[in-house]
C-alpha cells in the first residue's frame, strides 16, 4: 500500500493515499466524513449524480483493513450524510459490509450530520460516542476547533490543496497538520473539498489517490 510516516504526539502514524489514518500501535483505522447516502439524497431530489458511492467506500475500506490488518475503526462524523441514507439499498450494503467484518471494532465519533441523519442501524454495531473522544494521546473529533485535551484529530473541513503552475492548477485532498491537531481529508467518493490555506506552522500531505506527497 502507498503510505508515509509521520509523528504525532508521540506516536508513529501512516497516512493513507486512500485518505486515511493508520496508527499501527493499535492497528486503529481513521476515517473522516464519508457520508454515506450523500449520493442518494441528491438522487432523491432529482440531481443526477453517479450511483455506486456507497459500494466504492466499502470496498475501499475492505482494501485498508486487509492491507493493515486493522482491528478498529474510529469514524470522525458524517458517516451517514442525512436522513436518506436509512434507504434500503444504502442499509442492505451497509449490513453486508458489517457482517463480512464481525469482529472488527466500530467507533463513530458523531459529526453535524450524524445528528441529522439519526445514529446508524443498531445491526451495525457501531460504539456511538460523542467528541472528543479520547485513544491515547489523540483527541477524536468531528470538529478542528474543539477545545479538547490531547492532539486532535479531526475532519468536517474535507481539506483540499491547490498545486499550481503557470499554466495549469490541481486541486487534491490533502492532510493538515499542526502543532496541536491534524484534519483528514474527506473518505467519501462523492463529498467535494474545501481549499484550505496553511498557518506558517502547518504542514500540508496531499493525496493523489496512488500515493501521498508532502509539499510545505
Amino acid at each position: 500500500m502507498n503510505d508515509l510516516a509521520i509523528q504525532l504526539a508521540g506516536e508513529r502514524v501512516l497516512l493513507l493515499a486512500q485518505k486515511a489514518l493508520y496508527w499501527p500501535r493499535e492497528r486503529m483505522l481513521v476515517v473522516a466524513d464519508i457520508h454515506f447516502g450523500k449520493a442518494a439524497a441528491f438522487r432523491a431530489l432529482g440531481v443526477p449524480v453517479p450511483a455506486g458511492t456507497t459500494s466504492e467506500n466499502l470496498g475501499q475500506l475492505d482494501t485498508l483493513v486487509a492491507a493493515y490488518g486493522a482491528r478498529q475503526i474510529v469514524f470522525l462524523g458524517d458517516f451517514l450524510h442525512s436522513r436518506a441514507a436509512h434507504a434500503r439499498a444504502t442499509q442492505k450494503a451497509l449490513q453486508e459490509w458489517r457482517a463480512r467484518h464481525p469482529e472488527l471494532g466500530l467507533i463513530l465519533v458523531r459529526g453535524n450530520h450524524d445528528r441529522h441523519a439519526g445514529d446508524p442501524a443498531g445491526a451495525l454495531a457501531i460504539t456511538m460516542v460523542d467528541e472528543p473522544y479520547m485513544a491515547g494521546p489523540f483527541a477524536c473529533c468531528h470538529h478542528p476547533d474543539l477545545d479538547a485535551p490531547g492532539y486532535v484529530l479531526a475532519g468536517h473541513v474535507h481539506p483540499v490543496y491547490v498545486l499550481a503552475t503557470r499554466f495549469d492548477a490541481l486541486r487534491l485532498p490533502c492532510f493538515l497538520v499542526g502543532p496541536r491537531r491534524m484534519i483528514l481529508p474527506s473518505f467519501g467518493a462523492f463529498t467535494g473539498g474545501y481549499i484550505i490555506a496553511p498557518e506558517p506552522d502547518e504542514r500540508v500531505f496531499v493525496s493523489s489517490g496512488e500515493s501521498i506527497h508532502s509539499v510545505r
